[in-house]
């Protein structure tokens, strides 16, 4: 028996058919509601005492679909998921597939999971991967927010104080501490250096950095004697991305502990950081967007789920391979990242790897793309065999 449903944020679809001949057995209307979803689970239990075990396709895993996917799972039933792309391309190739509703779509999924056993199972994250999930996407959230806040003060800055602009950097602790509190020229100047060493040092930066960010500011002041229109309402908003900036930088080392915490009691992470280049956070990301490491039997799956595996392309007498377009970017990003790491770490393997590829004609950008694909086999055999990286043996796994 194959159930599809078709999940929303209130209200899901479920259809369920005969695995044999399709016939539809239930098509109703689902409340994102626990009583409710536990009494279709009964219906769904009901009907395979007549037509057998029941598949049950989610077009989403995790998000809306966590309550459903929780319960169906503590039901026993066998979960697999059905991606929305794989949904809408196979309703548009019926007749009036242009035509998109909920129950449509629900049947869709029913079919596929009907006429397709190598869908991928979906399988209930454990504790540990559930927090490494959100405190990763918060981590994520929060970079990407600071890096447009530090592009913003930067445009603000340079508009006022081109001088200051250059002579700053506000991705560093102590500048952000400086520009929070001093940053027009006049207000350098009326500081003084003695002021603003003690105020920098009051504020946790170091005697010797102080010294250094204070001659420097004070350098760039005594130039810029004229005062831009608009420059006081700038600077206030100057100071106050400042201040932001720097309660982002301590919520993200709470969240780094926090994470590191989890790392410490996972027993893949130890394993994983042994792989040159994959520091606590990058292992974070992969344990996070894998969901575990254990779903993916070879190294080759693990590949291809991330977009690293050369595709086959046939046609006629045409064939060639090419590079894959699909794939999680985001554990792509991890595995590139990685590999770009290692080339700065004392790991002669990775180095000489990418030398023989540049040797042979490729880019930077194909010769660390390569050197990422080598790597997802060494990390799996490297949990495979539950052996830390070492660089002889591990290639030879």
């Amino acid at each position: 028996m194959a159930v599809g449903i078709d999940v929303a944020k209130e209200v899901h679809w479920i259809v369920v058919v005969d695995a044999t001949d399709g016939t539809e057995l239930l098509s109703h209307r689902l409340r994102n509601d626990p009583l409710e979803i536990n009494a279709t689970l009964a219906e769904i239990n009901a009907l395979a005492a007549a037509h057998g075990r029941a598949t049950v396709g989610l077009d989403i895993v995790g998000g809306i679909a966590g309550l459903l996917t929780a319960t169906a799972a503590a039901a026993g039933l066998t979960l697999v998921h059905v991606p929305g792309l794989v949904v809408n391309r196979a309703r548009r190739a019926t007749v009036g597939g242009e035509n998109k509703s909920d129950p449509r779509d629900a049947r869709v999924i029913a079919d596929q999971v009907r006429h397709r056993p190598e869908l991928r199972p979906i399988t209930i994250t454990d504790e540990q991967i559930a927090q490494l999930q959100v405190l990763v996407s918060r981590r994520t959230d929060l970079v990407t927010e600071q890096t447009r806040r530090v592009q913003r003060l930067r445009e603000h800055l340079v508009a006022i104080f081109p001088a200051l602009e250059r002579t700053t950097d506000p991705t560093n602790h102590s500048d952000l501490i400086l520009l929070a509190r001093y940053v027009t020229p006049a207000e350098i100047r009326d500081t003084g250096a003695g002021r603003m060493r003690a105020y920098l040092r009051d504020a946790g930066v170091k005697t010797s950095r102080a010294d250094t960010l204070t001659k420097r500011v004070l350098a760039a002041a005594a130039d810029q004697t004229i005062e831009v229109t608009g420059q006081s309402i700038v600077a206030e908003i100057v100071r106050e991305l400042a201040e932001e900036a720097l309660r982002v930088r301590r919520r993200l080392r709470e969240i780094d502990t926090r994470i590191g915490a989890v790392l410490d009691t996972h027993p893949d992470a130890e394993l994983i950081t042994s792989l040159p280049g994959m520091g606590p956070t990058l292992t974070a990301e992969l344990l996070a967007t894998t969901g575990g490491l254990a779903r993916f039997d070879t190294g080759d799956e693990l590949a291809a789920a991330a977009g690293l595996a050369p595709v086959l392309h046939q046609s006629g007498r045409v064939q060639f391979r090419r590079r894959a377009t699909t794939g999680k970017r985001a554990l792509k990003h991890v595995f590139y990242r990685s590999a770009f790491c290692a080339l700065s770490s004392p790991d002669a393997a990775s180095k000489a790897y990418y030398a023989r590829k540049r040797a042979e004609g490729k880019s930077h950008h194909q010769a660390v793309i390569a050197l990422a694909r080598r790597r997802v086999n060494v990390l799996h055999a490297i949990l495979r065999t539950r052996q830390p990286y070492r660089p002889m043996i591990t290639a030879a796994a």
